[in-house]
This record gives structure tokens, C-alpha cells and sequence, in this order.
């Protein structure tokens, strides 16, 4: 089997919280011909999967190594605190980094925010998973912020969330190899950022097919007519008009309008 002969697919990796599902239900509306894979990947690891073409594209969280990999960037994550239920902040709509200056806020290995420097008071371990520090939550441990995507994600019925209105905030892109942007990846750009399927930047637009010639009641194309041709049939155009009616069929009765008039008969003497 020659290369040519491989039938074309599309790799989509994508980190937790991300949900690709409204892109996917598009791309396979409009290439059915072409499967595409969902991959998911661990966000500490999207870069590398992207690099060891493990995907063909990817939706990641930034920053991402920009020597390497092209990213646009889709949208940006509000960031919130996941609390027990019973938690005195869950009285409020939302809360500030200083308020949260007392509490223990866990900071898993695969904490997706860029700090400057970390809130609260520090745990004595660092919970190796994010699902693993929302376990500690619901056990009275400490508190967690994170994106709202990954608190919804981890959801449990004994935990709340509320924004923190100045923490860091996450950025999702669609990233892709800088030197493999393929026609199946313009593909899905197109669709990321809602270009319509005859978009000229996506596939290859449909050309638009001509009119179809117009018939008449028996169902034969009308011809137009040729140039200088009067349309009615008549004779050539700036020709002579048919006189006014009447006049057609051997003139009025009588003779013609306008003739001479006739005189009385002569008495013989």
C-alpha cells in the first residue's frame, strides 16, 4: 500500500476541562470522509504529544513553547475556588486572593495557572493530580483554585465554587506543529473560528452552477434572441411598425382613410 492510497484522518488532542464536542459534530458534518480522533492528553503534556506528532492539533491550555508549535488563542477561563458546601466563602458571590491569605490552598503537580507567587498558606505536600487535591477539598484539607472548567469537571456534590476575581486566568488555544499546517488543519481553524463551509480560507468552495435555461410550457429551453432580432418575431428592430389596427387587413371599408371622395352620378340630358 502506497502512501496515496492511506484514506485521510485528523487527530485532535485536548486537555481536561476542554470540550471539543460542538467542533467535532461540525468537522463531521462537513468531511465525513475524513475520522477524526479525539486524543486525550494530560494539559503538562499537550506540547509534547503536539511535537512527537501524536495529534495533529490540539486544544491546549497557554503558554506553549512558540519556537515550535503556531497556537491561536479561542477563549479565557474564569478562575474560581472549590470549597466544602458548609465553607464560610460560600456565603459570598465571590472572593479576593487576600481573602483566601489564611486558608491552606493545595497546589497540585499539574496546576494549569501561572503564579507569581501562590496564595495562602502552603500545604506540607503538593497533591500529585488536580482530581487528587479536589479529594483533599472534600476532606477538610485545604482549599483549590482553579479554571471553572476543571471545578466542573472534578464536581462533587458536597462542593461549591466561587470566583476569584484577581487570580491568574487560563487561556485555551487550538495549537498545531508550526511547520505541518496541513489543509486538514486550515480544516479545522475554519471551523474554531466559525467560518462557514464556502469559506475561501477553508476547503475549496463549491463553485457556483449556472442557471439552468428557462423552458416553456412543452418543456423546450426558450432561446433568446439574436442581436438586432425583435423578440415578438416582428421584422428587423427600427424596421417598419405594423400600422395601427384595423389597417392590417386590406384597410377599412370603403377603400382607404383618406382617399378620394366620391362624387354625385352626372343625369344624362
Amino acid at each position: 500500500m502506497t502512501g496515496s492510497d492511506v484514506s485521510p484522518s485528523f487527530r485532535l488532542a485536548y486537555v481536561p476541562g476542554v470540550t471539543p464536542t460542538k467542533w467535532v459534530r461540525i468537522w463531521n458534518e462537513r468531511l465525513p470522509g475524513v475520522p477524526l480522533t479525539l486524543v486525550a492528553t494530560p494539559a503538562g503534556e499537550a506540547s509534547d504529544v503536539l511535537r512527537d506528532r501524536g495529534a495533529d492539533a490540539g486544544l491546549v491550555r497557554l503558554p506553549v513553547d512558540r519556537t515550535v508549535l503556531s497556537a491561536i488563542p479561542l477563549y479565557t477561563e474564569t478562575t474560581v475556588v472549590v470549597i466544602p458546601k458548609d465553607h464560610v466563602v460560600a456565603a459570598v458571590d465571590e472572593v479576593s486572593l487576600e481573602d483566601l491569605a489564611d486558608e491552606t490552598v493545595l497546589h497540585p503537580l499539574d496546576d494549569t495557572l501561572v503564579w507569581e507567587r501562590l496564595p495562602g498558606e502552603p500545604a506540607f505536600e503538593r497533591p500529585e493530580t488536580t482530581a487528587d487535591a479536589v479529594e483533599l477539598v472534600a476532606a477538610g484539607i485545604g482549599v483549590l483554585v482553579v479554571p471553572q472548567s476543571l471545578a466542573r469537571l472534578h464536581h462533587r456534590k458536597d462542593l461549591t465554587y466561587r470566583p476569584v476575581t484577581d487570580a491568574p486566568e487560563s487561556q485555551v488555544a487550538l495549537s498545531w506543529p508550526e511547520d505541518e499546517t496541513t489543509d486538514l488543519v486550515e480544516e479545522f481553524i475554519g471551523i474554531v473560528r466559525g467560518r462557514t463551509v464556502n469559506s475561501s480560507r477553508g476547503r475549496t468552495a463549491t463553485p457556483p452552477q449556472p442557471k439552468a435555461a428557462r423552458t416553456d410550457k412543452s418543456g423546450a429551453a426558450r432561446q433568446k434572441p439574436a442581436a438586432g432580432k425583435n423578440p415578438r418575431g416582428g421584422g428587423a428592430k427600427g424596421g417598419i411598425k405594423p400600422g395601427p389596427k384595423g389597417a392590417a387587413k386590406g384597410g377599412p371599408k370603403g377603400g382607404s382613410k383618406g382617399g378620394a371622395k366620391r362624387g354625385k352620378p352626372r343625369r344624362r340630358p
